[in-house]
């Protein structure tokens, strides 16, 4: 297949303390998954599970808001696909904690 036929998209990845962005050459046609697996970036870090892990195209997270999960959202040239890491904590109780601390700072 001629170059000429390939699309450039990106993996992404990030810890608190490194970014990697890595462009590769992709068929038109390959999904978000697919791309994350031809980008070989579990060498760079190989704790990382992406048959389970969150991904995301440029903060839109794929499988919520009519996005497909990532084995099904076909890239468009361009794209960067984000793969995310698992929360440290639960949002909605750090909020719950948060205000209860405000509760009992106003008494």
């Amino acid at each position: 297949m001629a170059d000429l036929d390939l699309i450039a998209v990106e993996v992404a990845y990030a810890l608190p303390d490194r970014q990697t962005i890595l462009e590769i050459l992709v068929e038109p046609g390959t999904t978000a998954y697919q791309a994350v697996e031809r980008s070989d970036i579990v060498r760079l870090y190989p704790e990382l599970e992406i048959e389970n892990a969150k991904m995301g195209i440029f903060g839109q997270a794929l499988g919520t808001k009519g996005l497909k999960p990532p084995r099904e959202q076909v890239l468009q040239a361009g794209d960067r696909v984000e793969i995310y890491r698992p929360l440290q904590a639960d949002p909605k109780e750090v909020r719950r904690r948060r205000a209860e601390k405000a509760k009992q700072a106003e008494a």
